[in-house]
């Protein structure tokens, strides 16, 4: 059992998201990473003027946290703006699923009337690449 609730978690998410850097698009995300164990690693958006440097907040979540020593999460709550149904992207859902191969990482967002939804990494991206499919393949 989890030490924390989806709601507490979203609320740690929607505190990451005043911390955004988002000057360009001035859409702010917050992510809250849920590691085993029970710590909560913070993330928030931060662009760059050279958008291929920006960084999404689960992804920044995901990078602390291994910094930090974690490996293992359960559960990641993402908060946008309100009014907005937001997933993470596709580049997110690869990295995510990296830290969760069985696919059970709980996935928590809201819909655009705010109520949260919760979904698992897998249902999110089927049939993730992965450390086996590198163990797999042929090398020159």
């Amino acid at each position: 059992m989890d030490p924390i609730d989806d709601a507490a978690l979203m609320a740690q998410a929607e505190a990451a998201r005043g911390f955004a850097h988002a000057p360009y698009s001035r859409f702010r995300v917050g992510a809250a990473l849920l590691a085993d164990g029970g710590a909560v690693i913070p993330g928030c958006n931060v662009e760059n003027a050279s958008y291929g440097a920006t960084i999404c907040a689960e992804r920044t979540a995901v990078v602390a946290a291994v910094a930090a020593g974690h490996r293992r999460f359960t559960a990641i709550a993402i908060a946008g703006p309100a009014g907005i149904a937001l997933g993470p992207c596709g580049m997110c859902r690869q990295v995510l699923s990296e830290f969760a191969p069985d696919g059970s990482l709980r996935v928590l967002t809201r819909d655009a009337a705010g109520a949260i939804h919760a979904t698992t990494i897998a249902q999110l991206l089927p049939a993730a690449f992965s450390a086996t499919d590198l163990a797999s393949s042929t090398r020159d």
